[in-house]
């Protein structure tokens, strides 16, 4: 029973993030910003007030692909975002700036989560198949490595939490203080950056869930050894 309402969980959990990004994302697409801007323009007018002239802004394929590359120091927007004038463009894009902004004045929580990035990437390919040879094996001390690198993972999702709401706090901020929202309009983009802050609380949620799975597996290998 216990491991049903655990599958459901796992889910459950990411499914209901999606949904409820992707509803934002779909509503707030269709409302015109009153400002008139693409999101391009919106995270190019907050880049030159922040002095972050050498920061460019590239258009990407996908949806809500949008993202911030610290080491190319490039704002990447989709191309809805890129072209549109929408205000849930006008979040995302301000949300991607916030970043930018997060790197040029060296956010802490920032810092970390870039030193994680090898752990992180070896705890997501390779934990499963060290703690699942382990287990095969019965060689505690490579499951035990596999947790390890897991954990780090893990770390990693956590620690990109405050990171992402920072992002978007700073979003909303330059959006009301450059008027490139109205009064009217701030009660709407905060839901779109809420919603798509509510998909990396899922994926720490799921994260913690399978590493606790695998923790309690790996103590009930020990107290069998």
């Amino acid at each position: 029973m216990s491991f049903l309402i655990y599958f459901i969980l796992l889910l459950i959990i990411p499914i209901f993030a999606q949904m409820k990004v992707k509803r934002a994302y779909s509503k707030y697409s269709k409302v015109p910003a009153s400002n008139g801007y693409t999101g391009a323009e919106v995270a190019r007018k907050i880049l030159d007030e922040n002095g972050l002239y050498n920061v460019k802004i590239e258009e990407t394929h996908g949806v809500l692909s949008d993202h911030y590359d610290p080491t190319a120091k490039v704002v990447r927007l989709s191309s809805d975002i890129y072209h549109g004038h929408s205000l849930a463009g006008t979040a995302v894009a301000a949300h991607e700036v916030g970043h930018a902004i997060q790197d040029k004045e060296g956010y802490t929580f920032m810092r970390i989560r870039h030193k994680l990035v090898p752990v992180a990437n070896i705890g997501s390919n390779f934990s499963w198949i060290l703690i699942i040879a382990g287990m095969i094996f019965s060689i505690y001390n490579l499951a035990l490595l596999g947790v390890l690198f897991m954990a780090a993972a893990v770390l990693f999702q956590f620690v990109t939490l405050p990171v992402e709401f920072n992002a978007s706090s700073r979003a909303m901020n330059q959006v009301v203080a450059l008027g490139v929202i109205d009064a009217g309009e701030e009660r709407e983009t905060k839901k779109v950056l809420d919603a798509a802050a509510l998909t990396y609380v899922a994926a720490a949620a799921v994260a913690l869930l399978e590493l606790l799975r695998f923790v309690f597996m790996l103590t009930g290998m020990n107290n069998d050894d």
